[in-house]
């Protein structure tokens, strides 16, 4: 078991070894749940569109994609 502490400004340092091992690095988005007493994070897995806005960004490819995504989820949600 390792620790860490939390800092003033509530920030947590992962350490290295833990990092290295699951293959986290800046950026990535966990989410963030409380069990009781406990603290879980859970690293939040990009969609495919989510990583098309770093490639592309300010194209208007994106909003064209956005909006056919819309449209297949809400057909989804129809049938």
């Amino acid at each position: 078991m390792e620790l860490t502490k939390i800092s003033s400004k509530g920030q947590l340092v992962i350490p290295a070894s833990i990092r290295k091992n699951l293959g986290i690095h800046a950026g990535m988005v966990f989410e963030v749940q409380q069990r009781d007493d406990e603290i879980v994070l859970k690293l939040r897995k990009e969609s495919a569109l989510e990583r098309l806005y770093g490639a592309i960004e300010g194209e208007a490819v994106l909003d064209d994609l956005e909006k056919e995504h819309r449209d297949e989820l809400a057909a989804e949600d129809r049938s």
